[in-house]
């Protein structure tokens, strides 16, 4: 074989190569969604919203109050933000618009297995909160300080003292510092045997199948018709900002928009999974607060 035929063949096989190079090269996949989320709707995130959008979904979920302080901080900086209270949109966010897309309501959790646990279940539903004065009973709850849930217990104690007439004052007699644990924690500690009642989210008790006791709607922060007496209990955040007692409402809000961004929000505030884990979604919702982008509320 002479240099000239050796020579083509090199080119040939050089040639084929690139090509199929190219051929067998494929897109890179676009990035995926980000969304930084309140615990409370983890479950219903991933497994709920997941399977019902094409783009690839990266959820992390804490406390909304650290959400939102991880956020302002810069320290996170995701595509959606999700929070379990709207007011966290005024500060220590601000961003120009969000929307209100689920309710909830605060419950008593309780093992049903436990000894603790059936003096809550034999209490209720008139006298649930008379066990947990007692040391017969070990209540897990979270930290006010970082999501709006911890807060929401020490408002539904208030409320209740003043709705059953009571003269202890349950928000000081009821929490210990040892009740706390991370709300994507909490209601694992059934599991292991460190509680027998928790004080939670419905949507939360609902989704791990637990025994609840449902409190009065002047008590669990559920109903609108009581946001005036709701609004006369009130926490103070590490940032010094003073969170006033209103109805339960989740807000999410688009930080950096994009196609799949927006496809992913539109599931996430308007979706019909919610109902499944255990929110209650209203008619009007979701309901669009600020300046909303051009075709986002529709």
């Amino acid at each position: 074989m002479d240099e000239l035929s050796v020579g083509r063949r090199g080119a040939l096989a050089a040639i084929a190569a690139g090509v199929g190079g190219c051929v067998g090269r494929t897109a890179d996949p676009p990035p995926p969604v980000s969304m930084l989320a309140a615990g409370s709707l983890n479950d219903a995130l991933e497994n709920g919203l997941r399977p019902r959008v094409d783009a690839r979904l990266r959820v992390e979920a804490h406390g909304s109050a650290r959400v939102a302080r991880l956020v302002a901080a810069g320290t996170k900086d995701p595509d959606v933000v999700a929070l379990a209270d709207v007011a966290l949109f005024d500060a220590p966010l601000d961003p120009p618009w969000y929307a209100e897309f689920a309710t909830n309501a605060v419950v008593l959790a309780y093992d049903a297995d436990s000894e603790g646990g059936q003096r809550v279940a034999d209490a209720a539903p008139g006298r649930w909160y008379r066990p947990l004065r007692s040391d017969a009973v070990s209540l897990g709850r979270t930290d006010p300080d970082l999501d709006p849930l911890g807060y929401r217990t020490l408002f539904a104690l208030e409320l209740a003292t003043d709705h059953y007439g009571l003269d202890t004052d349950l928000r000081a007699a009821i929490p210990r510092r040892e009740q706390i644990y991370p709300e994507t924690q909490l209601l694992s500690q059934f599991e292991t045997g460190s509680i027998d009642a928790a004080v939670t989210y419905r949507s939360m008790a609902e989704e791990r199948g637990y025994d609840y006791v449902s409190l009065p709607p002047e008590v669990d922060l559920s109903s609108p018709r009581f946001a005036d007496r709701y609004a006369a209990v009130s926490y103070e955040l590490p940032s010094g900002r003073v969170v006033a007692g209103a109805p339960i409402s989740y807000g999410a809000t688009i930080r950096h928009d994009s196609a799949p961004v927006r496809d992913v929000f539109a599931r996430a505030t308007a979706g019909d999974y919610l109902d499944e884990f255990g929110f209650a979604v209203p008619d009007d919702y979701p309901r669009f607060t600020g300046t909303v982008p051009d075709g986002v509320a529709t």
